[in-house]
């Protein structure tokens, strides 16, 4: 039987040396919930946070079906080749493969002049606000830059594990950098921008800006690339490319296998 474990810290053996600070939220307790085939030394274990679950640990059928929450979609990160057989054998057709890019977590590698630089390079029509408690409710109602703040129970929790800025236009937002998730060491960086204000400059503006404070507060801006665009960016940022891995896009819920 598939349950929530209490103690987050009884699955940290099955995902030890995964370098994902989702997976550190989901372990930390901060965000997220870990999910196990038994509470005690669980021999798998599925961590979910927002649209990402990671599968590990010994494959289970049962593990690789349950859905804890309802969704359309699903970001699945296999840990093996054999998870990852596991859940294209329970999904078929709805399990599509897809490539994510991430980057190494090198705190020293910021070059902050860079970075001072790319923030102070909006034009005067735009401005950069932080995302304070209305413009978080705000951000709540506007389809697509929700998951600036959709991963937090409320603004408090955002205080606490998050941090984000806005670029700002006729007092509307129109891009931004924020914490899809945090940890206590750090934030995961979510980035988008609304499509007819793209190619302006104006995520790379707020990334520099949402970085720098992340870096003046002692947290570790942690950013992982869903394409080669967002990786390009984070490179002019200054991050390196680490590796590329397999997801599998998961159309929920599942055709019983």
């Amino acid at each position: 039987m598939i349950g929530k474990l209490s103690d987050p810290a009884q699955a940290a053996p099955l995902f030890a040396g995964w370098e994902e600070t989702i997976l550190w939220s989901c372990l930390s307790g901060a965000m997220g919930s870990i999910y196990a085939t038994r509470e005690n030394a669980p021999t798998a274990a599925m961590a979910c946070l927002g649209d990402f679950c990671f599968f590990a640990g010994e494959p289970s059928r049962e593990l690789a079906l349950f859905q804890p929450e309802p969704a359309s979609r699903v970001i699945a990160v296999p840990q093996t080749d054999t998870w990852s057989v596991l859940l294209k054998d329970c999904y078929g057709p709805q399990a599509t493969p897809a490539i994510r890019y991430a980057t190494k977590k090198e705190p020293s590698v910021f070059h902050r002049p860079h970075l001072e630089q790319a923030a102070a390079s909006l034009p005067p029509e735009y401005h950069l606000a932080w995302i304070d408690e209305a413009l978080f409710s705000r951000a709540r109602t506007i389809p697509w830059c929700q998951d600036w703040v959709a991963s937090y129970r409320d603004f408090s929790h955002f205080q606490q594990y998050g941090l984000g800025v806005a670029v700002m236009r006729n007092g509307e937002p129109v891009s931004g950098a924020s914490s899809y998730s945090g940890w206590p060491g750090g934030i995961e960086i979510e980035i988008y921008t609304r499509e007819d204000y793209r190619r302006r400059g104006l995520a790379y503006a707020a990334a520099a800006a949402l970085i720098l404070a992340c870096l003046d507060r002692g947290l570790y801006p942690s950013w992982d690339a869903q394409n080669l665009a967002s990786l390009a960016l984070a490179e002019k940022l200054g991050y390196q490319f680490s590796h590329e891995y397999p997801v599998l896009l998961l159309d929920t819920p599942a055709t019983p296998c």
